[in-house]
């Protein structure tokens, strides 16, 4: 039976957090080229200001089925509903100073920019379809059906070091809200 992308299921396990994204904070965005769905490729150290990556494992598609076991791999499900909630609350990051906001999966790009149109995205997403981001940060991950896909977490770096990193995230709609408590109360 193929699932909604849009709707999470009740009983999803919940991923725990093991520490595998403890080193994070304080690190430098590396030098790393990630081709964009916008046609070319943002070098991930030369971002400035404010910025938020979200990381998710895969987007999937309306009438196509996600990988045997999906639903049963903790964190695997709500990249879409994740997506949305980055969509529906864009302005309001912006108007807490965030300057850019990327997603980020090991997708292609041309996958990526289906989701991008579908889901009517007013930001990019990034393809580390090569695994340059995930080797140079020692991402978490996990493997289904031969893929190696990023485990779901969001980052905050300011001038290019990683001030704020929410992993693991659970459930996966709320984490756009999440930042924008943790952006709202740094202003205070």
């Amino acid at each position: 039976m193929v699932k909604d992308p849009n709707v999470l299921s009740d009983g999803l396990p919940v991923p725990e957090d093991e520490g595998a994204a403890d080193h994070l904070t304080g690190m430098r965005l590396p030098d790393v080229r990630l081709a964009s769905t916008a046609g070319d490729a943002v070098d991930l150290a030369s971002l400035k200001a404010t910025v938020v990556l979200y990381l998710y494992p895969m987007t999937g598609r309306p009438g196509v089925a996600l990988p045997d076991g999906w639903d049963g791999i903790a964190g695997a499900r709500g990249c879409t509903p994740q997506s949305c909630a980055f969509r529906d609350h864009f302005a309001d990051l912006q108007a807490l100073g965030v300057d850019r906001l990327f997603g980020i999966s090991a997708q292609d790009t041309d996958y990526q920019r289906e989701a991008k149109d579908r889901l009517h995205l007013p930001f990019d997403l990034l393809s580390d379809v090569a695994g340059a981001l995930r080797d140079a940060l020692d991402l978490p991950v996990f493997a289904v059906e031969g893929m190696v896909l990023l485990k779901r977490m969001a980052i905050i770096a300011r001038e290019g070091v990683i001030a704020k990193v929410f992993y693991p995230v659970f459930p996966p709609d709320r984490n756009a809200a999440d930042v924008i408590d943790w952006l709202s109360a740094q202003r205070t």
